[in-house]
């Protein structure tokens, strides 16, 4: 019997190599790829056209809010295409917000912890699926909250899996504790609200982990990592963790609003252990630098590919991993419903609504801060704001902002061009269309084609609605989905044909589905 079975199993090993060898090479990277881009459009234009609205969202925030200095930025392709700044950095001496004062952007950090683990896992030093006390030895200190839980992995600390409960009041007042500090808390063991893996919740210790995880890796402490491996190379020299190395009329100091009118000031936090969740000090100028760098990821192209990370690395942090939440009741502009998903990926939040409007990035909140960075992938624009009053909740603002962009100002998605087979396709579907030629369908349409319907019932429906339109005129551009998937119009005398294909996975790919509509 073994025999048989080894026989078996060499025959399927020599059959898969001979099969291997026989077939046609791959086709080399890229060859039928067309990356998505922008329609010809002043782009820089629709967002002057609504530049004054963006400032009148950020001064009413900040009269809402009562923030003492508010500074905001627009990033269009990866350029800072606007900026404004409003009241004080430090109300006691009347030194005004500008782009180039430092804020402690707070949660904001999150992506920066978030990049070095992904940099680090790029170059083989550690896998998204090792277990977190591989690094972290005193979580073994801490029981699993159920005896089917299975164990906190780098990835649940990444998107807010890891089972720790909800931590933003207490977590903002442990920034500087020091690693002797953070080490001594593990070992008292954790309480954990969820098992790993089945719910998101909001988690400044992951991220705290996160940094003491970066550390043990690289063997430097988290902070000199991320400056020597992606502040310094982003040519982000303003961008720094302790706030005594900052110039006192450079810095934000930061305040609470006070029921009775006027602030009370918050007390800075030095530099700890828990900075990899939110200690990071920047200014617009050196934000924006790390913006651009994000927005540089999209589209997926076929150019020259450099940087701290590919490409391909920052689009995997701007992907949905775990759901966080649903805002049923968001509405646009025009105060139309416009439901919105979110999730959160690996240190930065993801949202669509139900226009399809994607978006990417952090709020930060800090007692005296508050700040959020969102951008639209597919639009390429970006909103940034700073505030220097506790919880500011400059979200609200940069939403408001992102509509003005992509709703009123009607900054463009991206538009995919018809790869080199889709338009090949296109056009054999048009001779199908009209003729059904029997060697052209053998050729062009894929096994399922004719079995899913018959060749008859194809005949009579397109004669059906050929008829309808009159003679064909004209041919219209193809609308790509993506590659392998479009709609097109056959234009008639008295309407038109809308034609919808879908391509198989095959090398050579064929009509896999075919629909056809008449349109006024």
């Amino acid at each position: 019997m073994r025999s048989r079975q080894s026989l078996a199993v060499f025959l399927l090993s020599v059959s898969a190599l001979v099969d291997l060898a026989a077939a046609p090479p791959a086709l080399p990277a890229g060859q039928n790829y067309a990356a998505p881009r922008f329609p010809a459009d002043d782009r820089r234009a629709r967002v002057a056209r609504v530049q004054a609205e963006i400032d009148q969202e950020f001064r009413a925030h900040a009269d809402r809010k009562r923030c003492p200095g508010l500074v905001w930025g627009i990033v269009l392709d990866g350029e800072l295409v606007h900026a404004g700044a409003l009241g004080f950095a430090n109300v006691e001496e009347k030194i005004p917000a500008a782009a180039d004062t430092r804020f402690r952007i707070a949660s904001m950090t999150k992506s920066f912890t978030a990049l070095a683990i992904l940099k680090l896992r790029d170059a083989g030093r550690l896998a998204l699926t090792d277990r977190a006390d591989r690094y972290v030895p005193e979580l073994r200190r801490t029981a699993p909250l159920t005896t089917d839980a299975p164990p906190i992995t780098l990835q649940h600390l990444l998107t807010m899996s890891a089972g720790f409960p909800e931590d933003n009041p207490w977590g903002d007042r442990q920034l500087a504790d020091s690693p002797a500090e953070f080490q001594a808390f593990l070992r008292d063991g954790l309480a954990l609200s969820n098992p790993p893996g089945v719910a998101f919740e909001y988690s400044n210790l992951g991220y705290a982990l996160l940094g003491r995880i970066i550390t043990q890796v690289t063997g430097i402490p988290y902070q000199q990592y991320i400056t020597r491996e992606i502040l310094q190379p982003l040519g982000m020299k303003d961008t720094v963790w302790e706030y005594s190395e900052v110039p006192a009329t450079r810095l934000a100091l930061g305040y609470r609003s006070l029921p009775e009118g006027g602030w009370r000031r918050e007390p800075l936090l030095h530099d700890g252990t828990y900075g990899a969740m939110g200690g990071l000090l920047t200014t617009l100028h050196d934000f924006v630098r790390y913006v651009a760098f994000h927005q540089e990821a999209w589209p997926a192209r076929n150019d020259p590919d450099s940087g701290i990370v590919g490409r391909a690395t920052r689009r995997e942090m701007h992907q949905p991993a775990m759901f966080s939440s649903l805002a049923a009741t968001t509405k646009s502009l025009a105060n139309t419903p416009l439901p919105t998903v979110n999730f959160y990926g690996y240190g930065l939040s993801w949202s669509t609504d139900s226009a399809g409007h994607v978006r990417v990035g952090h709020s930060g909140g800090l007692p005296g801060f508050g700040s959020n960075w969102r951008f639209y992938p597919e639009h390429g624009v970006a909103v940034i704001s700073f505030a220097n009053v506790t919880y500011a909740g400059t979200g609200t603002a940069n939403a408001r902002v992102g509509a003005l962009l992509v709703e009123k100002a009607g900054l463009p998605r991206r538009v995919i061009p018809a790869a080199t087979m889709l338009a090949t396709r296109q056009r054999q579907v048009v001779d199908l269309i009209q003729t059904w030629d029997a060697a052209l369908a053998d050729s062009l349409v894929a096994e399922n084609f004719f079995p899913d319907r018959s060749r008859e019932d194809w005949q009579k429906e397109a004669s059906e609605k050929l008829a309808q339109i009159g003679a064909v005129r004209s041919v219209g551009d193809m609308s790509a989905e993506n590659q392998l998937r479009g709609t097109f119009s056959l234009i008639g005398e008295k309407g038109r044909l809308e034609v919808f294909f879908t391509l198989t996975p095959e090398r050579n790919p064929r009509v896999q589905e075919l629909r056809l509509t008449v349109k006024e």
